[in-house]
């Protein structure tokens, strides 16, 4: 008798529409995560004047983001919070260009060769860890002094301030960060101003130089449309962006906040360490 072999063609449709549906789900689903601590990461950054690139990054190297894209994903995301911050602090007259100009000066031409600068995933990782961790110490080793009000600042020589602002923006640039969270421990170590000035120039400074950034960025083979998958994400953090503004302004005191801060970057810095390291 002659054998007839069974048609599997109805179950190959049936496992591809299952293998199809699960790839949604998993899509979705980390949507929604990355959605979520965005929106929150948003908060914690904007009550305090920063972007939150680094812990964009972060989070996006965790959940298996395409490399290539997040570091344009983070900058793009500092743009629309600290816009808020930005013109909430100008419009308080907190806004020192004496102060801000010089490390813009350094910054702005180093952000855009940095951020057009090809870079290896293992060491872009490495180096990222590198920066959380120092973001994180200057933070909790400094917190206190966003709340001090010593009248005795120094004038910084403008060579210093250019240098300064030129290491910041290279390091910004590569790595996808606007380079405020760097700028601001540094300036208050160094008695460069009173605190008011400080956050504003750090909030222009991480603007700025994410504008500049995402053009060095955007020389790359990077593809556009890919960046407007993740329209969520800019939804997400304009929300939370908002919402840090008005603690800012309103509730916590900025000292407490920046303690938060650091401690998150802490702890995304660990993680990234754990990834790397174990």
């Amino acid at each position: 008798s002659t054998s007839i072999a069974p048609d599997l063609s109805v179950s190959k449709v049936l496992v591809s529409v299952t293998v199809r549906s699960a790839i949604l789900t998993f899509i979705k689903f980390k949507m929604i995560i990355l959605s979520i601590l965005f929106f929150v990461t948003a908060i914690f950054y904007a009550s305090v004047g920063f972007g939150g690139g680094s812990t964009y990054l972060a989070l996006l190297l965790i959940l298996g983001v395409p490399y290539y894209i997040f570091p344009v994903i983070a900058l793009i995301c500092n743009i629309f919070v600290v816009s808020g911050n930005s013109f909430n602090y100008i419009r308080a007259g907190n806004l020192n260009l004496k102060l801000l100009i010089p490390y813009l000066i350094g910054s702005i031409p180093l952000a855009y060769i940095g951020g057009s600068l090809q870079i290896d995933k293992n060491l872009f990782e490495f180096f990222l860890f590198l920066v959380l961790i120092f973001a994180g110490t200057m933070l909790l080793i400094k917190f206190k002094s966003y709340d001090d009000e010593d009248k005795k600042y120094k004038d910084i020589p403008i060579i210093i301030s250019i240098l300064i602002g030129g290491i910041l923006g290279f390091v910004s640039g590569v790595v996808g960060v606007g380079g405020g969270i760097f700028l601001s421990p540094i300036l208050f170590l160094i008695k460069a101003g009173k605190p008011k000035h400080i956050v504003t120039a750090a909030s222009l400074f991480i603007l700025i130089n994410s504008i500049s950034g995402v053009i060095g960025q955007l020389t790359k083979n990077i593809v556009l449309t890919e960046v407007s998958n993740y329209w969520y994400l800019f939804l997400a953090v304009m929300i939370g962006g908002h919402i840090g503004n008005f603690l800012n302004l309103k509730i916590f005191p900025t000292r407490i906040l920046a303690l938060v801060t650091a401690m998150l970057v802490l702890f995304v810095s660990i993680r990234i360490g754990i990834k790397l390291f174990l």
